[in-house]
């Protein structure tokens, strides 16, 4: 072809299709048998043998819509939605609250309301119809049971120099986990002010940042960490693999052990590329099938009220709850002011 033609050939064919990575490309955005993923980490399994790998090949294998699959932190997956914004590339998206809100304010999230989310309770969904919880969990904390004879019971115990470089937190703000600290803080510490100066003092211990909870888990258990958090799904998950792992919830001195409910929350992008296959997927996530194997392969528990799991896993779940008091944040005023609380930790933590 003559160099001119080529040129001219070049420029229509980038005109024609500008979203698409290059011209004449297959890639995922052009292939109309692909759904994409962007999740926070948890739910897959170490070894893709998770409630996510059971559900994306019983999904394929009754579709034939292939199940391409981004993972991160909840903060880390709603920025790069964010970025994509005018080219999106995912098509659902699951999160951890505050993200899920937080996407929802930022106009990534299309309403759509799964089949079955009828049966989701008025908390664990969006008020405007953007996102709905699949799999439901609740904040926790692990610790190394071949170190440590019993786990630590209260916030107090971390600041003891037995576990200086032994402790480790994701980061608030990029991780739900870590956001999650922070949250749990402020409740058992009776507000912001008394929430920092707890955590400027633990940062003598702590390791250092990390994106990613998931990562933290195998650390404990091989004993380089002691303590790290996470949350109950996850850690429930990992510990089959992993035997040092034990969960725990942190109470204030002379309290209860406390947590929060903290769902991976899922919804439909704003213009993605593939929203047919994106809504059929979450019908999928939340049909009865998929959420009785919640707790049976993936360690967590099932975001329909009419799902009742008698397995073994779900027994040992009821098990480890017993006893923790669960409160419910005000996901308003985190959402509102989530930025001012992390820059406070950051101030207060020097990180």
């Amino acid at each position: 072809m003559p160099r001119n033609s080529l040129t001219l050939a070049v420029a229509l064919c980038l005109l024609a299709t500008p979203l698409l990575s290059a011209c004449g490309g297959n890639s995922a955005a052009s292939d109309e048998k692909v759904v994409t993923v962007y999740s926070a980490d948890g739910l897959k399994g170490e070894n893709g043998d998770g409630w996510y790998g059971r559900v994306f090949k019983d999904f394929e294998n009754e579709t034939g819509i292939k199940v391409e699959y981004v993972e991160g932190g909840s903060g880390e997956m709603v920025q790069r939605a964010a970025r994509e914004k005018p080219n999106p590339q995912a098509d659902v998206l699951v999160t951890l609250p505050p993200f899920i809100q937080q996407a929802d304010g930022k106009g990534l999230l299309q309403k759509y309301a799964p089949n079955g989310s009828d049966q989701v309770s008025g908390a664990d969904k969006g008020a405007d119809g953007t996102w709905t919880s699949v799999v439901n969990n609740y904040f926790g904390f692990v610790y190394n049971k071949k170190e440590l004879k019993q786990p630590p019971t209260t916030w107090e115990e971390l600041l003891d120099g037995t576990y200086k470089n032994k402790l480790q937190y994701s980061t608030p703000g990029v991780a739900g986990d870590g956001t999650a600290v922070l949250i749990k803080a402020m409740h058992d510490f009776d507000g912001e002010r008394s929430a920092m100066d707890y955590l400027g003092k633990l940062q003598a211990n702590n390791v250092g940042p990390s994106a990613s909870t998931g990562k933290l888990a195998p650390k404990v258990d091989k004993g380089e960490l002691l303590v790290a958090n996470g949350d109950v799904q996850m850690n429930f998950a990992q510990s089959k693999t992993m035997p040092n792992l034990g969960i725990w919830f942190p109470a204030r001195e002379g309290g209860k052990p406390t947590t929060f409910a903290l769902p991976y929350a899922a919804g439909l992008v704003t213009g993605a590329p593939h929203t047919e296959n994106g809504k059929q997927l979450l019908d999928f996530m939340l049909s009865r099938h998929a959420q009785r194997q919640v707790s049976e392969i993936g360690g967590g528990f099932s975001a329909r009220r009419d799902v009742k799991a008698t397995d073994a896993n779900a027994v040992a779940l009821a098990e480890l709850m017993d006893g923790v008091e669960v409160f419910e944040p005000d996901w308003g005023d985190i959402d509102e002011n989530l930025t001012t609380y992390v820059d406070t930790w950051k101030s207060a933590t020097g990180s």
